[in-house]
């Protein structure tokens, strides 16, 4: 009695998870088909920026915020290793 529940609950849940995956491959068809907007071009219009992106004057400020700097592994595992060594608990 329980296999049959079993078998009934997975059936029920496969027939929800194809009908999803079948309506959301024709919402995406149907979005591919209107075409897109090309955003990545488009400026954010400063009266409608993020607080974040005003300075302490009031005026719109127009520079990244934050820059990214890659180094190597080796020295990443330096700088980690001189951190360690002069924390207090670090007795090296």
């Amino acid at each position: 009695m329980v296999q049959i529940i079993y078998i009934l609950a997975f059936t029920v849940l496969s027939i929800f998870a194809i009908s999803n995956l079948i309506r959301s491959m024709i919402a995406l068809s149907q979005n591919e088909s209107r075409g897109y907007q090309d955003n990545r071009n488009r400026r954010v219009s400063p009266q409608y920026a993020h607080p974040e992106l005003w300075d302490k004057d009031g005026k719109y400020i127009d520079e990244p915020l934050m820059v990214i700097k890659s180094i190597n592994v080796d020295d990443a595992r330096s700088r980690l290793d001189a951190l360690y060594n002069s924390s207090p608990s670090g007795e090296k």
